[in-house]
């Protein structure tokens, strides 16, 4: 069940970064939710490859085709299956599992002849090698693959649309690549508006723009890769909503996120820069008629459980593990050492496409602890 996050619904992912295809199955989904396809597909193009110089050449269309789960209607006035030739622009749910795949059409498994037997510095390759004793398919990274988020983010776009008729709304922004800073979110105060606004840009950053694309393009001249931050913000989440102890909102956003290959860190509200008590506890006040807090360093979860302030949290995206510049490394067939220097189609910065990732994660954990408690 390692590929598979269960709860109330359920994520399985399956397929590999150069097989014929990658997917998910989403179980769990009430039946009569409507989808968007054209929604869907635009956030999909937001971590698609190839399509910014920021990103890796390979050029994938990333579209999805569903294998069950979702009847395709053309709105939701119609109440049977549309005629021939009809725009097939939205679906609803059914109720069984939700079945999509994305095929892959711009292999180039070549490039990873020299790594089969010596392992990648920074990447799965020798772990993978040791627990699956050699026969993981690790071209592009094979399951381990920053490729798998593709099927993420169609349960997680899913999961967007579901929210959204609820007035929950999910967005994430870059923080930071390498030391250069972009403004944060007013953790107290997150609208709409400035959700929706990041959803419209290519580069998902406030402030610092053309530092940040720039730094990206140093660390790709040289052969090298560069990390960064990201921070995602949820709203419109009534106070009450998650649990104590290993059910908490953290726990279950936690667990999605660490799916995201190259997540090595996570924070939720002032989380590692919190100081002492008197300054981090929120105030609690009465603000037309309604229980909030003055402050939101608690990043809207008290005890596992929503506070109805913004749900805030920032994760650490480490550089991409493959780059040019020759590394030290081992032949796990001879036993010797050895040295490598990685070839093939890489993102010197994963951090702009896994912006949406971010949402989908959390998105679908959001997803599990509301469907059933608020009503469409």
């Amino acid at each position: 069940m390692s590929s598979t996050w269960q709860d109330r619904i359920s994520v399985s992912i399956f397929g590999e970064s150069h097989g014929d295809a990658i997917g998910c199955t989403l179980d769990g989904i009430p039946a009569g939710e409507e989808i968007d396809f054209a929604v869907l597909n635009a956030f999909l193009q937001r971590r698609a490859p190839g399509r910014f110089p920021w990103a890796t050449p390979r050029k994938e269309a990333d579209a999805p085709e569903f294998l069950s789960g979702i009847a395709r209607r053309t709105s939701a006035a119609h109440k049977a299956a549309p005629a021939f030739g009809e725009s097939l622009s939205h679906g609803f749910t059914t109720g069984a599992p939700i079945s999509a795949i994305i095929r892959n059409t711009n292999t180039r498994s070549h490039d990873y002849d020299e790594t089969r037997f010596v392992p990648r510095p920074g990447h799965a390759d020798f772990t993978a090698y040791v627990k699956y004793g050699g026969h993981a398919d690790m071209r592009g990274g094979g399951h381990f693959s920053g490729r798998l988020t593709a099927p993420l983010c169609i349960a997680g776009g899913i999961c967007l649309q579901i929210l959204a008729r609820r007035g929950i709304f999910i967005g994430a922004h870059i923080a930071s690549i390498g030391n250069i800073l972009s403004r944060q979110f007013n953790h107290a105060n997150v609208t709409a508006d400035e959700i929706n606004s990041l959803h419209g840009m290519d580069f998902p950053a406030w402030e610092s723009q053309g530092e940040m694309i720039a730094e990206i393009e140093r660390a790709r001249q040289n052969g090298d890769s560069v990390g960064g931050t990201i921070e995602c913000a949820a709203i419109g989440l009534p106070a009450g909503i998650g649990s104590p102890m290993f059910d908490g909102m953290e726990n279950r956003i936690s667990q999605l996120v660490f799916a995201i290959p190259a997540i090595k860190g996570i924070e939720f509200g002032s989380g590692f820069g919190s100081l002492c008590g008197s300054e981090t506890n929120d105030a609690f006040i009465i603000r037309d008629g309604k229980i909030e807090t003055a402050t939101n360093n608690h990043g809207g979860i008290l005890g596992g459980i929503t506070t109805g302030m913004p749900l805030i949290f920032r994760v650490a995206v480490k550089p991409t593990p493959s780059i040019s510049h020759e590394q030290q490394s081992v032949n796990l067939a001879t036993m010797e050492p050895a040295t490598i220097a990685v070839k093939g189609r890489h993102d010197p910065c994963i951090v702009p496409r896994a912006v949406p990732c971010i949402e989908a994660a959390a998105a679908i954990a959001i997803c599990n602890e509301i469907l059933g408690k608020i009503p469409r």
